[in-house]
């Protein structure tokens, strides 16, 4: 069972106790230690272990397509399902993050070097828009798309701001998109989400056509 507490404003003058909040450096070494398990999907939130969960089917192919379309640029670098460094204690795991082909090798991909960070939502759709979007807005993201598996469509927020994104739209599926940073790169939708999932058999046989 989990038990949730809330602590309150004076919880550490009072001698409670209070989280122990991580940074990116010392989950890494809890992962070397093995402590976190190598193939165990977390990422830091605030200062907080996240664990994600084992991605669907179609989440990995979202990833591969979405991969296979921005690696053809030559002006960006690609960096999927990795640490993106928002700062000490903000690590979280993108599904895809485009870079600018000027970005360090010797470091973390940042918001500094960042085009546009893109999640693939399955299951954690509360969380890509009401928890990851205000962080990477006020990290100062440019542009973050939303690939909504299960609505089918891809919500793009734009303007960042300490206060969130001030600008958002939904693309769906017949329709296009291109990023900001490549006006001239359009990206179908259709392409994006990938096929649509088939009916199964009693779906079909109610329809009488």
């Amino acid at each position: 069972m989990a038990v949730a507490a809330t602590i309150t404003a004076d919880a550490t003058t009072s001698g409670q106790v209070r989280p122990r909040l991580f940074t990116i450096d010392e989950l890494e070494a809890m992962v070397r230690a093995g402590i976190i398990g190598v193939d165990e999907r977390v990422e830091l939130i605030e200062g907080q272990i996240v664990e994600l969960h084992t991605p669907g089917t179609r989440h990995v192919w979202t990833v591969s397509r979405l991969t296979r379309t921005f690696a053809r640029r030559d002006s960006v670098v690609i960096t999927p399902q990795s640490t993106f460094e928002l700062h000490l204690r903000g690590g979280p795991e993108p599904d895809l993050v485009v870079l600018r082909d000027s970005a360090s090798q010797f470091r973390r991909p940042s918001p500094a070097d960042a085009v546009l960070v893109i999640e693939v939502s399955d299951t954690s759709l509360a969380y890509d828009r009401n928890v990851k979007a205000p962080l990477y807005a006020r990290a100062g993201v440019p542009e973050y798309w939303i690939v909504d598996l299960k609505g089918e469509r891809v919500e793009v927020f734009q303007e960042p701001s300490p206060d969130g994104y001030r600008a958002s739209r939904f693309y769906l599926r017949g329709e296009t998109l291109s990023p900001s940073f490549a006006p001239d790169l359009t990206i179908e939708v259709d392409a994006i989400l990938g096929p649509a999932e088939p009916m199964d058999d009693e779906e079909q046989l109610s329809d009488p056509a």
